[in-house]
């Protein structure tokens, strides 16, 4: 028992180590790949032994608080974080776990993409305006990064309902990823290098 909590207490700090290269400074020393490895060991030490799952696990975390230099925004709820599945066998739990809430006769059909690492945001529009955009920080509070959003071609400053029957909400919250494909990031760093 004493191995394993060794080896929880290095995995926590090796991971809030990592959370502070990413999340803060923006300047990760291991790929994405190897961190999910080391938190997904982790999650299983914790499930296995829950006498040593305490509520400062980095399993208990979404992001990181705010960086600063950026006004903060208090999500009216708080902003989570979708899980990972690796294997066939966590599909199948998350199937399990779906069926039984849902109900066995209930039918479930899954869409599946490819994972899109960019930044979670929450668009705020009232009354059909964007009043705010922020980040996820730490799932309660994050960035207020409106002004940056706004030069984003594809984010609608203003919503127009197309049908009379589908009225704009007076209170809109939409969450999502921003990131930028591939060919739009070469293109950026192509211009940056001139």
């Amino acid at each position: 028992m004493e191995n394993i909590k060794k080896e929880i207490k290095a995995l926590k700090e090796t991971i809030e180590y990592h959370n502070q290269r990413y999340y803060v400074l923006d300047d990760p020393e291991i790929s994405d790949a190897d961190y999910d490895q080391l938190f997904q060991r982790l999650l299983h030490l914790e499930k296995q032994h829950p006498e040593l799952d305490f509520p400062d696990s980095p399993t208990r975390k979404v992001g990181a608080g705010p960086k600063g230099g950026f006004l903060q925004v208090t999500h009216r709820s708080p902003m989570l974080s979708l899980g990972n599945c690796f294997d066939d066998q966590q599909i199948r739990d998350f199937d399990k776990r779906v069926r039984k809430f849902l109900g066995d006769n209930a039918p479930v059909t899954y869409t599946v993409e490819p994972k899109i690492d960019g930044l979670a945001v929450e668009l705020v529009y009232e009354k059909g305006v964007l009043t705010v955009a922020s980040t996820r920080g730490d799932g309660n509070v994050g960035e207020d990064v409106t002004r940056n959003i706004k030069t984003i071609l594809n984010v609608p400053l203003k919503l127009t309902a197309r049908k009379k029957s589908l009225p704009i909400p007076d209170l809109l919250e939409v969450r999502g990823e921003v990131y930028m494909d591939l060919g739009a990031f070469e293109t950026l760093n192509r211009k940056r290098a001139a």
